[in-house]
This record gives structure tokens, sequence and C-alpha cells, in this order.
């Protein structure tokens, strides 16, 4: 009995030792990952001052709102130590953040000289609370593309050289925010422009001879005309859609498709097209109205600029990461150094309907990397290939 009860108290003795070590290497591994985790001191900070910095940069980049301006406030004022922090802009306070909201009133009259000159400023905050923390103010202002757009206050116990020096470095650091919300703004409104002038571009003559050629056939043949006027009204509705910058494929070659059915009312056997379609390319998202000027420039060059023949294949293939697109003609072509000279806007766009404008637009959407692709020579027709990655941050289609 006495052997037994040794044995026992030495197995649990074992156990406790074996648990006791693994529990004391599972302590030093936490440790040590921790160390790895957080490094030094120093390391810490500089951690903690770049992700206080990342969150409050998403809602400046959308520009100094009320809504945007109390976000970045409650991420700013940790970033400083300060007691408060207010945000405005030219006219009211937009967010205050910390202790002493009673001083709000009062900012306004504070940032008007900062406002006019752009200097920043550090003056004792006045106020008759004797238990109220904010005793010093920075005020350092806040810029954009037509001038002082606002001010930052940081408020504090006390006078302090550094508090001046961080102010004034976290202001640079919303106002360079505050400009790429400029930026994207003016990049949207570029891109609305470049939409409106390829839609300008969809021909008055294309619209009178299309209507013209429907008129045809409305005595010889008023079913066809039928399906030709809903095609058409398909096509402008699409065409002129208000919304969205980027489309799926399916239904940017669903619009290609009634404009050729349109084109070929007119052309009749001149035209003849040819569609290659992986149908797993349908789903990727492109630019709108990216594929459309493209036909459409190959229908003026191979049959409008030609009495012969002409021979449009389009096809879309599947490329891995990548959606290959290629629109070839058999018509006239061009001269290579014309077409390099309207790529670089040097010669008038008309030259070549809304080649230049697709090319700035898939560069600005995916990089330098995916613009057009021309191969051309005179009497030699053209190929225009346009590569489109799957998948982009940012970039997907817009409901209809």
């Amino acid at each position: 009995m006495t052997g037994t009860l040794l044995a026992a108290l030495a197995a649990g003795g074992a156990l406790l030792t074996a648990a006791g070590y693994a529990l004391g290497r599972l302590a030093a591994l936490r440790a040590g990952r921790d160390r790895l985790d957080l490094g030094t001191p120093v390391e810490r900070a500089t951690f903690h001052t770049l992700h206080t910095a990342s969150l409050a940069a998403p809602p400046l980049r959308a520009g100094l709102t009320e809504d945007t301006a109390r976000k970045a406030a409650r991420r700013l004022r940790p970033l400083l130590g300060t007691e408060a922090l207010a945000l405005t802009d030219r006219t009211a306070v937009l967010a205050w953040d910390g202790s002493g909201a009673h001083h709000a009133d009062q900012v306004m009259e504070r940032v008007a000289e900062v406002l006019e000159t752009g200097r920043g400023q550090s003056l004792r905050a006045v106020c008759e609370d004797p238990g109220c923390p904010l005793r010093w103010a920075v005020i350092a202002p806040l810029t954009g593309e037509e001038g002082v757009a606002g001010a930052l206050v940081a408020y504090g116990s006390h006078e302090s050289a550094v508090l001046v020096r961080a102010a004034t470095e976290v202001a640079r650091w919303v106002s360079v925010q505050l400009e790429l919300a400029e930026l994207d703004l003016s990049r949207t409104r570029l891109i609305e422009a470049e939409i409106r002038a390829l839609r300008a571009q969809i021909s008055p003559h294309f619209v009178y001879n299309s209507l013209a050629a429907i008129a045809s056939f409305v005595r010889t043949d008023p079913e066809r005309a039928r399906e030709l006027l809903l095609e058409f009204a398909d096509f402008t509705r699409y065409s002129f859609r208000r919304h969205g910058d980027f489309t799926r494929l399916a239904d940017e070659l669903r619009s290609i498709e009634q404009y050729l059915a349109l084109a070929g009312a007119r052309f009749g056997d001149r035209l003849q097209v040819t569609l290659q379609i992986a149908p797993e390319v349908l789903p990727v998202t492109l630019p709108f109205l990216c594929l459309q000027p493209l036909v459409e420039n190959a229908v003026k060059h191979g049959l409008e600029d030609s009495r012969t023949t002409c021979r449009i294949t389009i096809a879309a293939q599947d490329a891995g990461a990548e959606a290959v697109v290629t629109i070839e003609d058999d018509g006239v072509g061009m001269d290579p150094a014309v077409l390099r000279a309207i790529l670089a806007g040097e010669r008038p766009r008309a030259s070549g309907i809304g080649l230049p404008n697709v090319d700035e637009r898939l560069r600005q959407a995916y990089g330098d990397d995916y613009g057009l692709v021309v191969e051309t020579g005179v009497d030699a027709g053209m190929k225009v290939t346009v590569r489109i990655p799957k998948y982009r941050a940012g970039v997907h289609p817009d409901a209809p």
C-alpha cells in the first residue's frame, strides 16, 4: 500500500513538474513574442503614432466637414497628448474633443488672425473657471489649394515649445490630407468631364444616320424598324446614364452590339463583325464607355473612310489575373507618327474618336502599365489592345 502511494506521489510530482515546465515555456514564449511584437519603448511610441495617424487619415481624405472633423479630432488629440483640440473651417468650429468645451465659443475670435495671415500663434487661454485645465492654446493654420481652409487649435495646461512644434507638424499633416482630398475631388470631376466629352463624341451624324436607316425600314420591314428603334433606345439610355464611373464588361459589350446593329442597318453587308468572347471575363469591371469609342473608331476608319467591306473582330479573352480585349479592323489604318501625336494631345482629338480619352482613363484607373496598345499602319488596319485587371482596389461596377 505504501509502495503504491509513493508511486502515485512520484507520478503526481512528475506530472506537476511537467506541467510547470510547460507553463513556464508557454510564459517564456509569450514574453518573447510580446517583446518581438512590441519592441523597444521608442519603437512602440513610433508604431502608436503612425497607427493613430493612419486612423485619422481616412475621414480627412473626404474633406473638411463636421463629420470628418469630429472623427479626426478624436484621433488627433491623443496624438498630441493635449487636454483639448478643436478643428475649424473659415466660418465655424467643426469639432471639439476633450475637456473645457466652454472655450469653443471663443475659438473663432482666436483664430481670425491666423485665418487671415496664415501664420500660427501661441497665446494664453483666458478662462474664469479656476478648475479648467486649459491655460494655453496653439493655433496652426490648415491649408488647401485655395489657401487657408481652417485651423487646428491645441489646448494645454501650460506654455510649451514642444506643443507648438507638435501642433504645427500635425496641422501640416492634416493639410496634406485635405489637399489629397481636393485632388481626389478634382480627379473625380475630371473623370466626369471626360465621360461627358465621350458622350459628346457620340456623333450627331451617327444619331441622324441611325434614325434615317430605321426610317428606311418603316414601310419595307416594320418589324426590323421596331427592333432597331429598341436597340437605339437601349444604346442611348446606357451611353447617357448619369451614375457610375465603372461598369461590367458584359454591359459594355451589350452596348457595343447595339451600336453595331445600328451601324449594320446603315452599311448593310459592308460591315462584317466577329465576336470572340470568353464567358469567364464577362463580370470583369472596367471604366464606363471604355470600349465603345474604340469600336466606333474602327467603324469610322473601316467604313466611313473607305468604300470597301470592313471586317471588325472583337475578342475578350481570359489571361489569368487580367482580361485582354482586342478590337481589330482591316480599314485604312493610320500613320503611327500621327497616332502618337494624337495620344500625346498634339493633334486635334477629332482625329481619333475617344482614343486619348480612353487611354487616360485606363491609366488613371489601373496605372501607366494599362494604357492602350495600338498597332497600325497606313492601309494596314488597326488593332487596339486593352488589358484590364480582374481586381483592383476601389474599382467596382456601379449599380444600374
